[in-house]
């Protein structure tokens, strides 16, 4: 699909770089496609400098970074905003009201593309449950479009691609769906897992923010429409927004998966994810054995409780998505309950002000061993954790882990926290830690 018609000669401001290859992805395909842009971010042209090197071939990219300037979102086309900009950014408010259409990458796709879109969100099983389904519709041999929060990928790129024939299907975070609500639109089919408490820092602890930003993925869907709601929280929609769905609405749990059917990736969250996926595929008429082919030989999502390796009797797993207590809680139920309380735990890193109770109770009956890595959060909970060691260096962590593990033992990277401050990002924590697997 060609969108040099529209796009060339058009000032747009792409704000937010990053490092996660989504941000200069799209400033990529937008410089292609003949736009005059200015790509700003806060970070330093040294903090983001592989991203810049990508984009020092073009020479109708202007860079400012290290601030942001006012004048750079006025007497613009469109702004391109990155996730995770603050709610009451003055640039944003300053090019809203100068009139100037507000964009984010995926919502900004579906505009263009105009094909069916199938959008996956939740606090925790968003990623499981898209790549699970992903793998459905592949096996059934569908043409699909794999984006939205998904490391590595331009959504916009992806507008080079689309066929008539294609189907996108987006993984969206709450921030991504704020591009949906101001486009006021919805995906065709919508999946929502679960609903926990996160990102509390964002929304100034006011868990309806939150709330209302995923609501984006079902408030504009058309009557023909459908939404799966997974049962965690199923309740939760339905009593805040009740009549205001507009589509068809499932509801989805654990049970809906044959209990014959056997996954290889442990854990009964993965087959509550599973059965989500499944009912997904339902609605889009795939039959179940396919669905089946494919979830039992579904092998993870990288970062998400993956086994990266068996060495000396001992299995490491790299849990570094889970930026949560209660996605620790999931990762530590599913290798507990298997094997017993043989997991050496490395947690910890900066605070987004959750509630850790439940974590730090559960943690004494599985985990033999907790090593904590550094930070504001781990400040918070390591007197209730007296026996932990406190590590300024994952490398320093891990050794302290192994030497404490044995045949048998699991050695488990599974935060609950988030990665600032240590690491680039989860990433860049979960990436560090295949790494030193990879040297023993």
């Amino acid at each position: 699909m060609d969108h040099t018609t529209l796009l060339q000669g058009k000032r747009i401001t792409v704000m937010g770089l990053g490092l996660l290859g989504r941000g200069v992805g799209d400033a990529e395909f937008l410089a292609e496609q003949g736009a005059e842009l200015i790509v700003t971010d806060l970070k330093s042209a040294e903090e983001l400098a592989p991203s810049v090197e990508r984009l020092s071939k073009f020479s109708n990219i202007t860079l400012v970074l290290g601030e942001h300037r006012t004048e750079d979102f006025l007497n613009r086309d469109y702004i391109l905003k990155a996730a995770g900009v603050p709610l009451d950014s003055p640039y944003i408010q300053t090019a809203g009201k100068a009139g100037i259409p507000i964009k984010m990458s995926a919502s900004w796709f579906a505009e263009l593309s105009k094909l069916p879109i199938i959008g996956i969100t939740g606090t925790r099983g968003k990623s499981t449950t898209t790549y699970m389904l992903n793998a459905i519709l592949e096996k059934a041999g569908k043409k699909v479009l794999l984006g939205g929060n998904v490391r590595g990928v331009s959504t916009l790129a992806l507008l080079k691609e689309v066929t008539p024939e294609h189907i996108a299907l987006f993984e969206l975070d709450s921030w991504q769906l704020q591009g949906f609500g101001d486009a006021r639109m919805s995906p065709t089919l919508s999946l929502f897992t679960t609903f926990y408490p996160d990102h509390f820092s964002y929304y100034r602890n006011d868990i309806d923010l939150y709330l209302a930003d995923k609501a984006n993925i079902f408030l504009y869907q058309k009557p023909g429409d459908t939404l799966i709601l997974g049962e965690q929280m199923a309740l939760t929609v339905i009593e805040k927004y009740g009549e205001d769905i507009p589509g068809r609405v499932q509801v989805a749990g654990q049970n809906l998966l044959p209990s014959e059917w056997q996954l290889l990736v442990p854990g009964e969250h993965n087959r509550y994810d599973a059965a989500l996926a499944l009912a997904a595929a339902r609605v889009l008429s795939i039959p179940d054995e396919i669905s089946r082919n494919a979830l039992e030989s579904f092998l993870g999502v990288p970062g998400r409780l993956e086994l990266v390796a068996l060495k000396n009797g001992i299995s490491f797993y790299n849990d570094t998505n889970s930026t949560t207590p209660e996605a620790t809680i999931v990762a530590l139920h599913a290798l507990g309950n298997e094997y017993g309380k043989r997991v050496i735990l490395i947690m910890g890193g900066h605070d987004k002000g959750l509630e850790m109770k439940n974590l730090l109770s559960l943690i004494p009956d599985v985990a033999k061993r907790v090593v904590l890595l550094s930070g504001t959060g781990t400040d918070r909970v390591r007197e209730e954790l007296p026996d932990a060691s406190v590590f300024d260096t994952l490398k320093e962590a891990f050794d302290d882990a192994v030497s404490n593990a044995e045949a048998g033992d699991i050695v488990l990277l599974s935060p609950a926290f988030a990665s600032f401050g240590m690491f680039t990002n989860e990433y860049d924590r979960g990436d560090q830690f295949n790494a030193l697997v990879s040297t023993l």
